[in-house]
């Protein structure tokens, strides 16, 4: 309901949504190579409804409401270096059950296992772990001798890079569309980042120009071996467009 507050400064202007189709998961796929995930981002197939599929054994139609819900969770908590613990307590299960799906998960996605075992082989002998475009972070903790210290790092030296490189991608796109909008004399305006969201005013007259242009500048700032997806929408304020 708050984001009904939230209007384009001009009276007949529209404000326009763009935000990111699940980028992490689709740059951990690029990363790690994993030829499952790939294939269910290159066939726009529901990763999470094919993850619920591979993970429980049962065929993709037959996949439940909680199944999906519970391989979402699975999918991201992956990316954060969640252990069978942490799992258990987002998924409302006992240990040994988190244990099984996260064993299940990596049986079905053997490379993503490969990814989070090279990264931290990685980050204990150079000492980082970096981006897309080589931004590096410092993991000298692992060699701490807390073990909690240890494992707060395994998980950020897991996910920097992910969540590192998609932070990299939308700075290029944000940078590309301004370019656009000042060459093309445009009065469209970005006004805020959301993590993978942008938001745009736009008035009445731009609004499907700059929908493409928006679209096409957010999806090719970085080159992936799947496809980048953006969703866009368009309302007189910001609740209308979630």
């Amino acid at each position: 309901e708050i984001r009904k507050a939230f209007k384009p400064q001009r009276d007949g202007w529209k404000l326009i949504s763009a935000d990111y189709s699940q980028i992490e998961l689709r740059i951990m796929a690029h990363f790690s190579n994993e030829k499952a995930l790939i294939s269910a981002f290159n066939n726009r197939e529901d990763v999470h409804t094919r993850t619920a599929s591979l993970v429980y054994d049962i065929h993709i139609d037959l996949v439940t409401t909680e199944q999906r819900r519970q391989a979402k969770i699975v999918n991201y908590g992956i990316m954060y270096g969640a252990g069978p613990f942490r799992m258990s307590q987002e998924l409302n299960i006992d240990i040994a059950k988190a244990k099984k799906i996260i064993d299940n998960y990596f049986e079905t996605y053997s490379m993503v296992k490969d990814f989070i075992d090279r990264t931290l082989f990685d980050a204990q002998k150079t000492g980082y772990v970096e981006t897309y475009f080589g931004r590096k972070r410092n993991t000298a903790n692992l060699n701490s001798s807390n073990a909690n210290i240890v494992n707060a790092e395994k998980r950020a030296a897991i996910n920097m890079p992910i969540q590192g490189t998609a932070s990299e991608l939308i700075k290029i796109a944000m940078i590309n569309i301004n370019n656009e909008i000042n060459e093309k004399n445009l009065k469209s305006r970005m006004v805020l980042q959301v993590h993978d969201e942008l938001l745009f005013e736009v008035p009445l007259d731009e609004e499907q120009l700059i929908m493409s242009l928006i679209k096409e500048k957010m999806e090719n700032s970085i080159n992936l071996n799947v496809p980048i997806e953006v969703d866009c929408k368009s309302g007189f304020n910001w609740y209308e467009i979630h």
